[in-house]
């Protein structure tokens, strides 16, 4: 009996991790962000720009995005229904609000009840970050724009921010 019991403890924790990573989990017990493991999204999304891990914007924000792609910061970024909703409710599950880690809560609490940013840039804890950074450094052509964030942050699709790791190019 104790055998069948372990088995099934066995069974239970190796379908529970199976379930995690197939819905594209990207959090730890720790708190760190993990690389985005969603599949449709990261296809769709990094087909035009970067990687803008789900922790960095409330749910709010995603839906908001989301449901505005024909009008997508200038572009017809429009999806079929099936694939919109399931990135949707990706993005919507693992938002700002629903991470334990430390940037996605700060975030979070930078943006006020009423309102709903489409852009990273435009939360107060981006501006403080990066508040000591003039506007021509952003323009660099090495750089771009405030949107560019792996041209400083190289870990920014894998969800690391680190300031120990920027690095801004000349």
């Amino acid at each position: 009996m104790k055998s069948w019991i372990n088995f099934l403890v066995l069974m239970t924790s190796i379908a529970s991790t199976s379930t995690l990573l197939a819905s594209g989990s990207i959090e730890t017990g720790n708190g760190q962000m993990l690389p985005v493991t969603h599949a449709k999204w990261k296809a769709e999304c990094s087909s035009c720009h970067t990687l803008y891990h789900p922790n960095l914007l409330p749910e709010k924000s995603w839906n908001k995005i989301m449901a505005g792609l024909d009008q997508h910061f200038g572009e017809n970024a429009s999806l079929d229904a099936i694939t919109r909703d399931e990135i949707t409710r990706f993005l919507a599950l693992h938002s700002a609000e629903k991470s334990d880690n430390r940037r996605a809560q700060h975030i979070n609490q930078s943006i006020s009840a009423s309102d709903v940013p489409i852009r990273i840039t435009q939360t107060r804890y981006f501006m403080s970050k990066h508040d000591e950074i003039s506007a021509s450094t952003f323009k660099r052509k090495s750089i771009g724009s405030t949107a560019n964030c792996i041209a400083c942050h190289q870990g920014a699709e894998k969800g690391n921010f680190s300031e120990s790791q920027v690095k801004i190019p000349r």
